[in-house]
């Protein structure tokens, strides 16, 4: 990028503002309300997963899909290697990497630790639009994944 275009104090804060978005959106899944994630995008915002071909596009679909998580879900996503790279005063792309840990069927307390069910990284695209960056992509890659483990009900008899 041409440094004309951008200072570097704008440059950094534009990847800051990214990074913040992509660590915003783990906690909202993991911690908040999961539809919330959609304030995150572009009014016309896309999420992809290539495998199984699932795109969500819009904020009303994007809101409906990720507030449809099974109410009795735990998870946690661990998100390293953040790099952005600003294009332009108004685009950005992002690399990040993630583990994800899940189950269904949680009743609250401590549970053993499990294996992770997916690992792999996010490929976004920002835009600055009036001043405020937002995800306009996000797509899900997962090399290395499986099913969500659902816990035994309360009162079933462990194996």
């Amino acid at each position: 990028m041409d440094d004309k275009i951008m200072t570097p104090m704008d440059r950094m804060l534009a990847e800051r503002a990214c990074e913040r978005i992509i660590v915003d959106f783990i906690h909202r899944l993991d911690l908040g309300e999961p539809s919330t994630v959609a304030e995150l995008f572009t009014p016309d915002g896309v999420w992809r997963w290539p495998f199984g071909d699932r795109r969500i596009e819009g904020r009303e679909a994007l809101r409906a899909y990720f507030g449809s998580r099974p109410a009795d879900r735990l998870s946690r996503r661990l998100m390293t290697n953040l790099l952005v790279t600003v294009e332009s005063p108004t685009t950005a792309r992002a690399v990040s990497y993630l583990t994800t840990y899940r189950v269904d069927g949680y009743t609250g307390g401590m549970i053993e630790p499990r294996v992770p069910v997916n690992v792999g990284h996010y490929e976004d695209v920002f835009r600055n639009i009036d001043g405020t960056w937002l995800l306009a992509a996000r797509t899900l890659v997962i090399p290395f994944g499986r099913a969500t483990e659902r816990l035994p009900s309360a009162g079933a008899p462990r194996a």
